[in-house]
């Protein structure tokens, strides 16, 4: 199966549109395309049980965030203040950027 391409990229700030974090916004913090999955600051909150090692004399319970799959959230507009979906537009040099559906600000 080919990879697919994802429509959020690291860095973007993105809203969760379903699930048990449904309403949470949250930075990219990094993508997983072969899986189709995102890592997003603050939203899956998982408890990993870690072992004791050097760097980690007292081990214990560490919580961080878990992968969702990218089509649980959707790239959010801060002129708009809400999820957008997005197009992409090519300006006169050739670069290609990507803008807002809803007022055409670039993201």
């Amino acid at each position: 199966m080919p990879q697919q391409k994802l429509h959020v990229k690291s860095g973007d700030t993105v809203v969760v549109i379903s699930g048990k974090d449904k309403g949470k916004r949250g930075k990219v913090l990094r993508t997983f395309p072969s899986e189709q999955k995102v890592l997003v600051e603050g939203v899956n909150m998982i408890n990993k049980h870690t072992r004791a090692t050097q760097e980690n004399p007292q081990g214990g319970i560490v919580e961080q965030e878990g992968p969702v799959y990218a089509d649980k959230v959707m790239v959010y507009c801060s002129k708009c203040q809400k999820p957008v979906r997005t197009g992409a537009k090519i300006d006169d040099k050739g670069n290609k950027s990507r803008i807002c559906k809803k007022c055409g600000v670039e993201l």
